[in-house]
């Protein structure tokens, strides 16, 4: 029996990167039950509406929707439940430090597995005003029309 390696991704919160400013991210590992894991090897689950809390010098996961296993029996996981993120204190620590301090939050960008352990991408994010949102989108824009235009050039069809 062959042991997994490298990194691959279950699913990702493509929404997160569009309303928050991501400010710096951690990897932690999470707390699952068997079923929760291999509802998660068929790549089912959702990170839509879930963000992360400290609570008593612990990091939770909330609000994560990962469906029951379809060949469970009574055993199956509650698929909203709470989840137990896995982090250095000192990493404990400095995220207490930075949500206290101002609209800080802590979003999940993505869930992997690495090695054949499933870890969570954890973003330490200010969020976005509606403006700040359309400026980020005129400025792709504009950049990607750039790089047209360019290319168009460079390839003598102006």
């Amino acid at each position: 029996m062959s042991r997994e390696s490298g990194r691959k991704v279950i699913v990702s919160n493509r929404k997160a990167r569009h309303d928050y400013t991501i400010l710096d991210t951690y990897e932690a590992g999470i707390a699952l039950m068997g079923t929760e894991v291999k509802s998660l090897r068929e790549g089912r689950a959702s990170l839509v509406d879930s963000f992360a809390t400290v609570d008593g010098g612990e990091v939770w996961l909330r609000n994560l929707h990962i469906p029951e296993y379809a060949m469970g029996t009574w055993t199956n996981h509650t698929p909203r439940r709470t989840r137990k993120l896995l982090l250095h204190k000192g990493e404990i620590l400095r995220l207490i430090g930075k949500t206290r301090e101002s609209g800080l939050s802590l979003v999940p960008l993505s869930m992997y597995f690495k090695d054949g352990k499933v870890k969570v991408e954890l973003a330490l994010a200010r969020g976005k005003k509606s403006y700040d949102k359309r400026q980020a989108l005129a400025k792709r824009d504009a950049e990607r029309e750039m790089t047209r235009a360019a290319g168009r050039a460079a390839k003598g069809r102006w």
